[in-house]
């Protein structure tokens, strides 16, 4: 059956129309719908365990099945929104999404949260591709999109430093309202997305078929190295199932590689990975995420274990970093325009750095006041990184590619997000020991704290191989180069 098409939204500079602000509102909802359920649950997980009697490793197992969902299946998901059409991918994984998310709140035994959380996990993976293609494919290459992709962007992380507090008000509530309130917000926007949303251009018609192998391979790796990424958290489980799940992830890895190339009508184009700008885009979003997810779940142990604080005063300690919701649409699209992708990147990563480094010689008599520094600093980081980050992983990607690249891309951020958060816990672990004291703690914490900061040094450096490339080859400004350039130059150099 076919779907409705129709071609870009206006890409000029006034008001976009009210079409344009519904459409956008949905899949805006979307994301942060992806984003608040994530937080909501972090806060949740003790209540959680104290009311199912879960083990350790069971709880840990709830928040891994989301990740391993989430992160094995976001390659394909891209793919498919391109094959399958953007529209149809939307509506039926927001609705998957919709019903596991309510058997979590029906869970009465740990498998059942297991279950939820994996195929939870996977709906996002299929889901958010597909609404980030909506948006670059449905509003033209300028002004337009980037705006829309800057908005985007700050909903996604004003939905998880909302969940953060939204979630430890529902939670001293009753936990399963974490899992319920999600369900009312998902059958909202697929009421909105059904009139609203529609295909845009042609989805890609390939007649060999599906590229079957390719999927397979493609999603048995990602599997098995996202799974070897979150082993790496528990150290005292021993190396070998971990050594094993990255050699065979590798493995299934290098079959892809050999699939698509032999294949008529590949899953992933590898071609695509030639794109200096793309490449550099993910790997930097790999890092900042990395150093972003590190630093979350360290300053929540810090908080919480260290300080005594309760869920909700630690929500509300993060929730400064949610300023990039604000900045992000207003301040972020006057730097783009004025000085460039690139740049603004740069700049925000090196905020990052300041931000986190701000925070290693913290103390246990530390005050609000003294850590607020790095809060703010982080969520203007955010708001220079996340968005400009996006254009510039899908701007110059043929249409038909555009669900790949927003898959590329989210598969970076959610690798980078497991990395950062294992890397992060497996130092804390081992520097901790079997001391148990204050002092002890706080060592470790400060040691795993150098985590985030090499991660986002690391980030700094890939993105500063792009300045570089500009600095040879753009001598006009960012306006007049824009306007001088097709879509496709006008991205190499970014």
């Amino acid at each position: 059956m076919s779907t409705p098409q129709s071609p870009p939204l206006p890409a000029d500079t006034g008001p976009m129309s009210a079409r344009a602000w519904g459409v956008l509102f949905v899949l805006c909802g979307a994301i942060f719908l992806e984003g608040i359920d994530v937080a909501m649950l972090n806060v949740a997980l003790p209540s959680i365990r104290a009311d199912l009697g879960l083990s350790t490793g069971m709880l840990s197992g709830v928040v891994s099945a989301y990740v391993l969902g989430y992160g094995g299946f976001m390659l394909l998901g891209g793919r498919a929104a391109d094959v399958f059409g953007r529209r149809r991918m939307f509506l039926t994984w927001l609705t998957v999404f919709l019903l596991f998310s309510g058997l979590g709140g029906f869970a009465t035994e740990g498998w059942m949260l297991l279950v939820a959380r994996f195929a939870t996990g996977v709906s996002a993976a299929f889901m958010t591709p597909a609404g980030l293609s909506l948006i670059t494919t449905g509003f033209a290459e300028g002004p337009q999109r980037n705006r829309a992709v800057l908005i985007y962007a700050g909903t996604a992380s004003a939905g998880f430093s909302l969940g953060l507090v939204v979630g430890g008000l529902l939670t001293a509530i009753d936990w399963r309202l974490v899992f319920f309130a999600p369900v009312i917000l998902s059958i909202v926007l697929l009421l909105a997305a059904v009139p609203l949303i529609r295909d845009t251009g042609t989805r890609e018609r390939r007649a060999p078929g599906f590229d079957l192998a390719g999927a397979i391979s493609v999603t048995g790796a990602m599997l098995l190295l996202v799974y070897g990424v979150v082993r790496l958290e528990h150290p005292d489980r021993g190396w070998g199932w971990t050594a094993a799940a990255f050699a065979a992830g590798l493995a299934l890895l290098g079959i892809f590689t050999v699939v698509e190339r032999r294949s008529t009508a590949p899953l992933v184009r590898l071609g695509i990975l030639r794109s200096g700008p793309l490449v550099r885009a993910d790997l930097g979003a790999m890092l900042f995420a990395g150093s972003f997810f590190g630093f979350q779940f360290l300053i929540t142990l810090y908080l919480q274990e260290l300080r005594g604080w309760s869920t909700i005063q630690t929500g509300l300690a993060l929730l400064a970093i949610g300023v990039d919701a604000v900045l992000a649409p207003t301040l972020t699209p006057r730097l783009v325009a004025r000085f460039g992708n690139v740049r603004v990147i740069f700049g925000g990563l090196l905020l990052a750095v300041l931000a986190y480094a701000l925070f290693l010689p913290v103390g246990l008599d530390w005050t609000y006041a003294a850590m607020f520094p790095t809060m703010i600093i982080l969520g203007l980081s955010f708001a220079l990184v996340y968005g400009p980050l996006t254009i510039a992983a899908t701007d110059g990607i043929a249409e038909a590619e555009q669900g790949l690249a927003g898959g590329l891309l989210n598969t970076a951020f959610q690798f980078g997000a497991a990395l950062g958060l294992s890397v992060a816990t497996a130092v804390n672990v081992a520097v901790l020991g079997t001391g148990r004291s204050a002092d002890a703690e706080l060592s470790a914490f400060r040691t795993a704290l150098i985590v985030p900061v090499a991660a986002v040094v690391l980030g700094a450096l890939v993105i500063a191989f792009g300045l570089r490339h500009r600095a040879g080859t753009a001598t006009a400004t960012p306006a007049e180069s824009e306007a001088a350039r097709t879509p496709a130059t006008a991205a190499a150099s970014r």
